[in-house]
């Protein structure tokens, strides 16, 4: 009975694995620069699709793209693309498989620059988390100013299909932006990077 009565972000109660999701991961800090990678194609993949598909096909994600090792991906050949392309248990589009590839190569290349993904991504945030208030699910934005400056940056750095909106919801998933809402039973723990 106690489980029913835990008030969430509006969002979470559409099926077990978003509530899941929101409950273990959403809003928590990510410092690893796979986790973050994998992060941004899974968001990028859900584009045009609901965030439910693309959690129910994570794990397929995690085995079908070698558990997102940056380095395997970048090297991956056409008869890799064509191998994915019949794999059910992703997202089977080309642009986003191909973009996946490249944007492999442009976190390399942002490594070898910023010491870390980690260390140039967290930068647009002044390396803390930025806390939001809302009071109601309905006044969560889809993007903002700064996933804006985000997705700019990226595309000038040759990232593929990281738009404002993706920028967002990533920088939500990652913990760069807690935007649980205030009755929500983890926006205090994720207010705080210590505790959440």
């Amino acid at each position: 009975m106690k489980f029913l009565m835990i008030k969430r972000c509006a969002w979470a109660n559409a099926s077990a694995i978003e509530m899941q999701y929101h409950d273990e991961e959403w809003g928590v800090p990510v410092h690893d620069d796979t986790k973050l990678f994998e992060a941004l194609i899974l968001e990028s993949a859900q584009s045009g699709l609901s965030w439910a598909t693309i959690l129910n096909k994570r794990q397929g994600y995690r085995k079908a793209f070698d558990d997102f090792d940056i380095q395997k991906i970048a090297m991956y050949s056409e008869n890799k693309i064509q191998t994915l392309l019949q794999d059910a248990s992703i997202v089977r589009n080309r642009l986003k498989i191909n973009a996946t590839i490249s944007n492999a190569k442009r976190v390399i290349e942002i490594q070898t620059e910023y010491g870390s993904f980690d260390a140039y991504l967290w930068s647009f945030v002044d390396g803390k988390p930025i806390n939001k208030q809302w009071r109601q699910h309905s006044n969560v934005p889809s993007s903002t100013p700064l996933s804006n400056i985000m997705s700019k940056a990226l595309k000038q750095k040759g990232f593929k299909l990281i738009g404002s909106t993706t920028c967002y919801a990533f920088m939500q998933a990652v913990g760069m932006v807690n935007d649980h809402v205030t009755s929500c039973f983890r926006h205090q723990a994720c207010a705080s990077t210590s505790s959440c």
